[in-house]
């Protein structure tokens, strides 16, 4: 049986899951009829815009923010800027050509999910956060686990020097004891995973079996 279908059919049986995705919904929706409803209400001045900007970030992110464009504004001279964007999966880097402080923070007004930062050395960079994998990703990206039993997952074949990120340790012998052993094989061969949706299938259905959720599921009456 081909995995992602064994998954889709075992994440049908795990029917008490349903429950927090359709919460989980009702929040995002929720989340971004605010952030819509907001943005209508948005100033049309530059300044008042940024500081609308300031208001929907985080206390931290705010204040780094802040500094941030303090700094472009003691800056005289144009500099190369860059764009990284990262993505749930992997990350890319690409230059935005040379910009002015006053382009900069016009920039940082024109895109408010961008984040502004200026390093030590005085390079400017915006950061964009994607909710989905990098087109690198999407060709190389490999689920299975590291020599502790953690999923991860890896940059091509599943090895130590691949790592690209570790989630949560697996119960592996609650695993290997509810799976079919194929589906145990093709994870400690690696899964690949091309796109967002067989991304958060396999994270899904192999949360089910990480240590902290067996254990509660063995203490529950």
């Amino acid at each position: 049986m081909n995995v992602f279908s064994f998954l889709k059919h075992l994440k049908r049986r795990l029917r008490w899951k349903r429950g927090w995705i359709v919460l989980g919904t009702v929040i995002v929706i929720c989340t971004l009829g605010w952030i819509a409803h907001t943005s209508d209400l948005l100033p049309s001045n530059k300044e008042a815009l940024s500081q609308t900007t300031f208001a929907k970030l985080t206390p931290g992110v705010d204040q780094r923010l802040k500094e941030a464009i303090t700094t472009l504004k003691g800056i005289t001279d144009s500099r190369t800027t860059y764009l990284l964007k990262s993505y749930i999966c992997g990350e890319e880097r690409q230059q935005l050509g040379m910009q002015s402080p006053d382009q900069m923070i016009e920039a940082q007004m024109k895109h408010p999910n961008w984040f502004l930062s200026v390093s030590a050395n005085g390079e400017v960079s915006f950061t964009e956060h994607i909710n989905d994998l990098s087109p690198e990703c999407k060709l190389k990206a490999v689920f299975g686990l590291d020599e502790s039993g953690n999923l991860s997952l890896f940059k091509g074949t599943p090895s130590k020097e691949n790592i690209i990120r570790t989630f949560f340790q697996l119960n592996i012998k609650h695993l290997e004891s509810s799976l079919p052993s194929e589906t145990v094989k093709q994870l400690h061969d690696g899964i690949r995973v091309s796109d967002l949706e067989e991304y958060n299938s396999v994270l899904s259905t192999f949360s089910d079996y990480a240590v902290e959720e067996t254990e509660r599921a063995m203490m529950s009456p």
